[in-house]
């Protein structure tokens, strides 16, 4: 039991880190796609991730819907989500991309205290700290520059909040339900609930906006089943310091496909975000030993 419970820390970790790679993909491709309207990108990207999920579910003879007593969740789980995107994209199109980045990266710090607070995971003072250093670090890659428009801020707060309650719903529902049955679930959810809007601001898109949309699409069910396994493995306090490796990830991207260059202050911060992320890597293998011996 107890290599289980390591194992589990582990593929916890690698699914979050697969996750932020995934969510920095697709916010180079819906860069790439250029300017169409907000809810256009964000319903191709749930359509992209529906038909994976369908594809999955039907391999596997799963649930469309889930269990009964888990659809509850499921319903929380998909409207915090969607919210979490809409308002999440409407930041991105209405600020510095790097104010957007870092009010997004507020997400897995909520989501430690939403699961400290509603499932009673304990804190303790070295989580807490690792995870403040890691979101300084955040801040020194990003440098905000906050103007007086609160309107488009405040939509970047509650963005993060509402991702981190999705979070904070996938490590209720556990193993209660399969990964795809939650994407899917999801996915559905803001496609049905967001088409009346995306067929009135729809623009028509040329052969590259299309394929920029559809990877971008590719890339978010990544993120997404990354995130949902994630969660399903270990608790939010141990692994959601590893999702700021979506910075760098980020940083990458923008060398290689934008040709921006990080300055003094975004190097430094990468340096921080991965010793955070190591520390609490090494005190995780502790934590391993101990319940080993245990």
């Amino acid at each position: 039991m107890n290599k289980i419970i390591s194992s589990d820390r582990t593929k916890g970790i690698i699914c979050i880190i697969l996750s932020a790679l995934g969510f920095a993909l697709m916010s180079a491709c819906v860069k790439l796609a250029g300017d169409l309207p907000n809810f256009q990108k964000v319903f191709f990207r749930n359509l992209v991730s529906a038909i994976i999920a369908l594809y999955l579910i039907l391999k596997h003879k799963g649930s469309f819907t889930g269990k009964k007593e888990n659809r509850k969740i499921l319903l929380m789980r998909s409207t915090f989500g969607t919210i979490g995107v809409i308002l999440n994209y409407y930041a991105i199109d209405k600020l510095v991309l790097s104010d957007a980045n870092m009010l997004n990266k507020l997400s897995p710090f909520l989501s430690v205290l939403l699961c400290a607070w509603f499932l009673k995971e304990k804190i303790n003072k070295r989580q807490i700290v690792s995870i403040i250093i890691a979101f300084t670090g955040a801040l020194l890659i990003i440098k905000p520059t906050f103007s007086i428009e609160v309107i488009p801020y405040l939509a970047g707060i509650f963005g993060a909040l509402s991702a981190a309650s999705a979070y904070t719903c996938l490590r209720v529902l556990g193993n209660r339900e399969e990964s795809y049955t939650i994407v899917f679930f999801f996915s559905m959810f803001s496609l049905i609930t967001i088409l009346p809007i995306f067929i009135y601001v729809y623009e028509p898109m040329t052969t590259s906006q299309l394929i920029y949309l559809l990877l971008a699409g590719v890339f978010a069910s990544l993120g997404q089943f990354g995130i949902t396994l994630a969660y399903r493995y270990a608790p939010a306090k141990e692994i959601s310091i590893f999702d700021y490796t979506n910075i760098i990830f980020s940083a990458i991207l923008s060398i290689f496909i934008f040709n921006q260059y990080p300055d003094i202050l975004s190097t430094i911060g990468y340096v921080v975000v991965f010793s955070a992320a190591f520390y609490i890597f090494l005190y995780n293998k502790k934590l391993d030993r101990i319940e080993k011996e245990n």
